[in-house]
């Protein structure tokens, strides 16, 4: 076997058994090779695993690598194990995360702030969901949690990062604010 092979068996070794993402740091040191050197041999299976069309793949995120399967594979999956349970992401979920993901990192304050309504409940079911994490706390009075995306986020939004989110231009921004104003409106008619 040479270097190269037994150094991608390694990879592909520590990838399977750890079934997350291993950040190229850590998988450097455990190789004895520079973070560099792990990025090309992990580059280099990804090409050889799409080359041999396998059913699996490896993916990359925020300078992590994670081996998963194929998502076009899904359905041979599910005939064989139970259905894996999906969560539904109603639109306050969506708006709140939405909010955490644009600003992260943020507390729960701003993001009531920014939504006009306690997201308590939201907040702690995204957290449930694996999609928002706390970050740790603000250095401010009370010192306050701040909340940020999660890689299950990145992976479930087929995004490497969140530098990756779709950007509104300014049209779109001042056609949902005058949105949101006119909603206002009417409520406070009712």
């Amino acid at each position: 076997m040479t270097e190269k092979r037994k150094y991608q068996a390694a990879i592909e070794a520590i990838l399977f058994t750890m079934g997350e993402s291993v950040e190229a740091a850590k998988l450097a040191a455990a190789l004895e090779v520079t973070e560099e050197d792990v990025c090309r041999l992990v580059h280099d299976m990804m090409e050889q695993y799409e080359r041999e069309e396998r059913g699996i793949q490896i993916i990359e995120l925020e300078g992590a690598f994670q081996l998963c399967t194929k998502p076009e594979l899904y359905d041979y999956l599910i005939r064989v194990a139970k259905q894996p349970k999906r969560h539904v992401l109603t639109d306050v979920l969506l708006e709140t995360l939405s909010i955490i993901a644009y600003k992260q990192p943020i507390t729960k304050l701003e993001i009531e702030k920014i939504r006009g309504v306690s997201s308590d409940h939201a907040v702690n079911k995204l957290i449930e969901y694996h999609l928002v994490c706390e970050l740790g706390r603000l250095d401010a009075p009370g010192r306050p949690l701040l909340f940020g995306t999660t890689e299950d986020f990145l992976r479930s939004f087929g995004v490497q990062s969140v530098e990756e989110l779709p950007v509104l231009d300014a049209d779109q921004l001042e056609e949902f604010k005058q949105q949101a104003e006119e909603e206002m409106q009417l409520k406070l008619d009712i």
